[in-house]
């Protein structure tokens, strides 16, 4: 192997490399939750709603810019500046919706999880839904944080299925 060769294959896997927060956080907002949702709201309205993105991407965009400039500016989270800026009250207010939004998401996420494999292979969408929850759980708590995202990083390619879908399926 020549030697730019060799240098463009070490380049290509450290780009790999850096690319591995990013990427799984981006991957983790495909939630099962979201797909159930997004699938059953396509089989209700079809392109009807479709309209909203014009009026919702612009916001979202703000959004995240928004946020991103203040956290670089201020060099604290969310909460830090919160609890500069307001009494605690409101602090405790925003952490609890935070808290209770990311629980009921989760489990959202653990039930679709549960229904999707239910529909695979039957059985109970309880003992899966657990069996999940207690599987993330245990991967979390003790499996080194360097492997586990290893794992995560295969496991995005899992996105190209969209790909395939868009290219499989016959649609008008």
């Amino acid at each position: 192997m020549s030697p730019r060769r060799a240098l463009d294959r070490l380049r290509f896997h450290l780009s790999l490399r850096r690319l591995g927060p990013g990427l799984i956080t981006g991957a983790a907002d495909d939630d099962p939750s979201g797909i159930a949702t997004y699938s059953q709201a396509g089989a209700s309205f079809g392109y009807a709603m479709l309209w909203t993105v014009v009026l919702t991407l612009p916001l979202m965009i703000a959004i995240q810019i928004v946020s991103a400039r203040i956290g670089y500016v201020t060099r604290r989270g969310l909460a830090a500046n919160i609890k500069a800026r307001f009494p605690r009250g409101v602090l405790l207010a925003v952490v609890g919706m935070l808290l209770l939004a990311n629980t009921l998401n989760l489990a959202a996420d653990l039930a679709a999880m549960a229904e999707a494999l239910a529909l695979l292979v039957g059985g109970s969408t309880h003992v899966y839904a657990v069996t999940f929850g207690l599987l993330c759980l245990v991967l979390q708590v003790f499996l080194p944080y360097q492997r586990y995202v290893r794992w995560l990083k295969w496991l995005t390619l899992a996105l190209l299925a969209y790909v395939a879908v868009a290219f499989t399926l016959r649609l008008d």
